[in-house]
């Protein structure tokens, strides 16, 4: 976990997200911001520097699928199309009266249309929610950990989630997927389909703890005791 910067992002839970965009994050942008993070598994900095034409139609209704732009990704390596579902598209419908002229986010000055929000000024804005709603161990890069783990849940073949996610080789794409202790052992419950027919009965296994047996013991010989007597 996240701790004072440092550590691994934490992953979101569902109860987490409802209540951050619900009390934590206190604007149409912010929550239209992370949102994008969240529902396409953008890096924060791809999110801050979207641009709005990449988003909406000139008719200022939300595209059917956004652009993350090749010179925006990490390392360049290629421009990401990724379908908007209905969650991001009511977050942007909301906030699309309010858009930059060129980027989606634009900086605090409204002159300064041609800048836009920083990555640390999204960070700074996490924290504040987090510490509103009481949620430890975010940081901005939870959402797409958060997007990435979920599709991975999911069933979604790695390969196709590689593809929402850009990076360059599933190895670096494996480091961002979380395995929880329920999954361990559900993987290794499903073992017992490979049972066989014809297995020894066992005996019930004494209990692990010697003080266990030491009770369980004199408890036998008072009842032997009794019964000679």
């Amino acid at each position: 976990m996240k701790i004072y910067r440092h550590g691994q992002a934490a992953i979101l839970s569902h109860p987490e997200i409802e209540l951050l965009f619900a009390e934590g994050l206190q604007s149409d942008r912010d929550r239209a911001l992370f949102g994008v993070c969240l529902y396409t598994a953008a890096r924060i900095a791809e999110a801050c520097s979207m641009l709005t034409e990449d988003v909406y139609t000139p008719a200022g209704r939300v595209r059917p699928s956004v652009n993350i732009r090749k010179a925006a990704t990490k390392g360049k390596l290629a421009t990401r199309t990724i379908p908007v579902i209905e969650d991001l598209r009511s977050l942007l419908s909301v906030w699309q009266p309010h858009a930059g002229k060129i980027y989606l986010f634009p900086g605090r000055h409204p002159k300064h249309h041609w800048r836009h929000i920083t990555s640390d000024s999204a960070a700074a804005i996490l924290r504040e929610a987090c510490q509103r709603v009481g949620i430890e161990g975010a940081s901005t890069h939870s959402f797409r950990r958060t997007a990435l783990t979920q599709m991975s849940n999911a069933g979604i073949p790695l390969r196709v989630i590689q593809q929402v996610s850009g990076h360059r080789t599933l190895t670096e794409l494996q480091k961002y997927l979380e395995v929880s202790d329920a999954q361990v052992r559900g993987a290794v419950a499903s073992l017992s389909m490979l049972s066989y027919s014809g297995k020894a009965r066992f005996h019930e296994l004494e209990p692990e703890l010697p003080s266990l047996r030491l009770t369980q013991s004199s408890e036998n010989l008072k009842s032997q005791v009794v019964e000679n007597e």
